[in-house]
């Protein structure tokens, strides 16, 4: 097991440790769960009619509170995502009836993404089972031997313009709409029953506000979200220091801890981000709520001995595009042309 400089003088917990570590922040609160509720999917609900009584004062007005309402969407999905692992709420109809409606307001089918998701859990840091549910990262051997094709695809979809302004809302919008190769017929009819949804919500809408005005504020609020999203797991898994090992080699303590960040934001940003930055917590136990995790970061010397992912180092991030095996650590593409030459 490899121990990254930020842990190297602290023996890692056991799996039997950790779980005992973590116990006590896996039980979900009913009252804690349905105040999100009410602040968020509420908070969302109340900026929409909001944002219908601005359209006759400005326009600009109305962009300002959708901007804010992206914002809202973020921790929206964060609850969709809480209820996919089943620790949101301690009913499972509870947690897949919320799981649903949440996966309606952010245009992600609930069942069929959870699945995808818990691939993710299941494989984050494996360098033989990368392709489910994260950024398409390649090694630097792999980049060299690639095609042509091949490697102008991968340096156009690593462009930052390219991930973080364009693929967020196609991913949402467009991506979502389909099942995956693989996906099981619940998870193929959950991706039905929210694309009629969404339907159904969008006419009705259309009604309310009118097509152009529903438009623009349908897609400035999904661009804000889906940008703030897609940022966000990224720099939880492509950060200075992250773990990637082969499958012979992957551990999951260490895989959670060393290569899921503590990205430290501002009070602010964690309430909107629903706490996901303690993201190293999340992947050493998914079943502990977003409104456990600050609590449970705090309660071991082990989690804070972790160097944070700081908000502004976070842009660092924006320079890595391949992991170098032989280093071991993440790289541009500016590194390897000595290597390829």
């Amino acid at each position: 097991m490899s121990i990254s400089p930020q842990l190297k003088d602290k023996a890692l917990p056991t799996v039997k440790e950790w779980k005992t570590i973590v116990a006590p922040h896996t039980q979900p609160s009913t009252k804690k769960a349905t105040w999100q509720v009410i602040n968020s999917l509420g908070a969302y609900v109340a900026l929409w009619v909001a944002m219908y009584f601005t359209l006759s004062i400005s326009y600009w007005l109305t962009f300002a509170l959708a901007a804010i309402a992206g914002g809202i969407l973020v921790r929206v999905f964060i609850i969709f995502h809480d209820c996919g692992h089943g620790s949101f709420f301690k009913s499972k109809r509870a947690n897949t009836i919320t799981g649903f409606i949440s996966g309606v307001l952010t245009f992600t089918p609930y069942h069929h993404w959870s699945w995808e998701h818990a691939v993710h859990h299941s494989a984050s840091g494996d360098l033989d089972r990368r392709g489910t549910g994260d950024v398409w990262t390649m090694t630097v051997e792999e980049y060299l031997s690639s095609s042509f094709w091949k490697r102008f695809v991968y340096r156009t979809i690593r462009n930052p313009f390219v991930l973080f302004i364009f693929a967020p809302p196609f991913l949402f919008i467009i991506r979502e709409r389909f099942s995956s190769t693989g996906a099981k017929p619940r998870d193929r009819r959950s991706v039905y029953w929210t694309n009629f949804s969404l339907i159904a919500l969008a006419a009705a809408l259309i009604v309310i506000y009118g097509l152009v005005p529903y438009l623009l504020i349908q897609l400035t609020t999904m661009l804000v979200a889906s940008i703030s999203g897609v940022w966000l797991f990224y720099v939880q898994h492509q950060f200075e220091g992250v773990y990637w090992e082969r499958k012979d080699d992957w551990d999951f303590t260490a895989a959670a801890l060393e290569g899921s960040s503590f990205y430290k934001l501002p009070k602010v940003l964690q309430w909107f981000s629903g706490n996901i930055g303690y993201h190293h917590i999340h992947h050493l136990s998914s079943r502990i709520p977003n409104y456990n995790l600050e609590k449970c970061h705090n309660s071991h010397e082990i989690f804070k001995s972790i160097e944070p992912v700081t908000f502004r180092k976070g842009f660092q991030s924006l320079g890595f595009r391949l992991w170098d095996e032989e280093q071991r650590k993440l790289v541009g593409f500016k590194n390897i042309r000595k290597k390829a030459s």
